[in-house]
């Protein structure tokens, strides 16, 4: 990809850091929307709960890349931090898409963070991006956040929704918490362990985006989970295997709802997920094993 300037949303997260730091140090000029009075000439202030955005610092960018959103398992899902993931995301990426619409010369492309949540729980069923969405709060959560992007893909404009699995890091995600426990000899499965996880490692969540980017035949949704999914009780393993300690404990289904609510679902639920059109479009991994991904994240 030649040189760009490209904005950013969401650049302080886990993802979104990583995609700063890669594409910065390749030369491209990286614009940051942050949430505050603007610090840095590389800043634009918006404010997505309240739906404004400084248009003019979006004008002569090539690309825009919307990565914000509250945590999904930062804290219990009680209503409030529902609406908070919700207004976050959906807002958020209405406020964004409007503004780019609006735009006297829009950008190439559009790519916007979803998840593989879109899919709900498929059991051992293995889907692809042809699959409907599933049922429940994440599945429609997506749809939604997805559909808020209408008026820049109205527009004209390339857009590529990113659904994207468990990214493996130490920084942050699921595996920021997983690593002490399973370092202190306290990790095991999660409930009955036969439940798939869609993962990826954070170094091909990264190239994968910038593939995005770069690949102008590709818009719609793609998938962002390495291409061989993993039961919780292999991920298990892999840990134990990885960095030598036993993984003897669980965490039984019960105790589990009692103590994360509704989270408890998206914990247990089995989400086999293929990155059937990333693959076609002739990506490869870097990390493609989960024990790859875990040692590439230590």
């Amino acid at each position: 990809m030649q040189r760009s300037r490209i904005a950013i949303t969401g650049s302080g997260g886990l993802i979104g850091t990583a995609l700063t730091r890669s594409l910065t140090a390749d030369g491209h000029e990286v614009v940051r929307l942050v949430r505050r009075a603007p610090r840095a000439a590389d800043e634009v202030r918006w404010d997505p709960l309240r739906r404004r955005i400084d248009t003019a610092g979006l004008a002569g960018c090539d690309a825009v890349v919307n990565l914000a959103g509250a945590g999904v398992g930062d804290h219990r899902w009680t209503d409030s931090y529902k609406r908070e993931i919700r207004d976050s995301r959906v807002l958020g990426t209405e406020t964004l898409a409007r503004a780019v619409a609006s735009l006297d010369v829009a950008p190439r492309v559009f790519l916007s963070g979803s998840a593989v949540g879109f899919y709900g729980d498929t059991g051992d069923r293995a889907v692809d991006e042809s699959a409907p969405a599933g049922e429940g709060f994440l599945p429609a959560l997506c749809q939604e956040w997805e559909g808020a992007a209408g008026a820049v893909s109205e527009a004209g404009v390339r857009t590529v929704f990113a659904r994207t699995g468990l990214v493996v890091a130490r920084e942050g995600g699921a595996w920021q918490r997983l690593f002490p426990l399973f370092k202190a000899g306290l990790g095991g499965r999660l409930g009955d362990g036969g439940q798939y996880w869609s993962f990826i490692a954070l170094h091909d969540e990264v190239a994968a985006l910038r593939h995005l980017l770069a690949t102008e035949t590709l818009s719609g949704p793609v998938n962002l989970t390495a291409p061989e999914p993993r039961t919780n009780r292999e991920v298990t393993a892999a840990m134990g295997r990885v960095l030598g300690r036993p993984t003897v404990f669980t965490a039984p289904a019960p105790v589990l709802r009692a103590v994360l609510g509704e989270m408890a679902g998206d914990v247990l639920g089995s989400q086999r997920v293929l990155p059937k059109r990333l693959l076609e479009s002739g990506f490869a991994f870097a990390f493609p094993g989960i024990e790859e991904a875990l040692r590439a994240a230590l």
